[in-house]
């Protein structure tokens, strides 16, 4: 059953993201940019009532009153594609930073465009990290904006030792602007590179913003203590749930640190 259940979320996801990229095509190319939004946060929310529906996997995501008003960039836990999709229907004007490459591709690509989201080009970090900051200062200042940026840059395992980047850190230092971190374990559920879906409920927290000004060394070691503590508790949360997902090898083994530490309160 479990298969199947993931076969058929798998195959009506994509489909349901073909089908209303067209059929909202006139709708979101013809409104203003603010009003076009509807478009990708319907399909979000679509994407989260058929993964419930199909998969049986509910999303729960609370601390939303921690999220400031205006600008400032949100750092979710990367672990999954669930963590691409199912955060800026909360925000007003979400920002992405992406490869340029993800442009050209028809429709997706003019979507993107649509929202005037930040390509980078490969090639140099440092060079492709000030264009970043300057794209997104420059838009900050234009009008709110609500910048998605993941530290450690690309999907890990839950459980898995931190691999904070250091670009963040700039990012923040330039911008003075208020981080919200974003603890999750959704890889448990929606793994990555993996084709199964597990049930449960996906639970995730915006937790308190960490707010402009502070030095580079203080803010790195807050937004990954306050990060890494909450994804512990909702670790602990899932691997004790009625129905509790497969934990991988990652997940075990913190699962034990905590266990030895005496942190994984019943």
């Amino acid at each position: 059953m479990l298969y199947f259940r993931s076969l058929a979320f798998n195959l009506v996801f994509y489909l349901s993201l073909v089908v209303q990229m067209i059929f909202w095509t006139p709708y979101y190319f013809l409104s203003p940019r603010h009003r076009a939004w509807f478009v990708p946060k319907f399909w979000s929310r679509t994407c989260m009532w058929l993964y419930d529906k199909i998969a049986g996997t509910k999303s729960e995501i609370t601390g939303v009153e921690n999220l400031p008003e205006g600008s400032f960039i949100l750092a979710p836990k990367h672990q999954s594609f669930w963590d691409a999709i199912a955060f800026f229907p909360y925000l007003d004007d979400a920002l992405y930073i992406l490869k340029r490459e993800l442009t050209w591709i028809p429709f997706f690509g003019w979507y993107i465009m649509k929202m005037r989201m930040i390509p980078v080009d490969r090639g140099s970090r440092s060079k492709a990290l000030k264009a970043v900051v300057a794209a997104t200062r420059a838009e900050m200042d234009r009008n709110p904006r609500q910048l998605i940026i993941y530290p450690e840059g690309t999907r890990r395992a839950p459980g898995d030792e931190p691999a904070y980047k250091y670009g963040i850190v700039e990012i923040y230092s330039q911008l003075g602007v208020p981080v919200v971190p974003v603890a999750h374990v959704a890889g448990l559920y929606w793994p990555r590179r993996k084709f199964l879906r597990y049930p449960g409920t996906i639970k995730a927290r915006f937790l308190p913003p960490i707010p402009p000004g502070l030095a580079k060394d203080e803010f790195m070691k807050r937004l990954i203590g306050e990060t890494e503590a909450a994804c512990d508790q909702l670790l602990v949360e899932a691997s004790r749930a009625p129905n509790p997902p497969p934990m991988p090898p990652t997940a075990a083994k913190r699962l034990a640190e905590l266990a030895a530490a005496g942190k994984a309160k019943a």
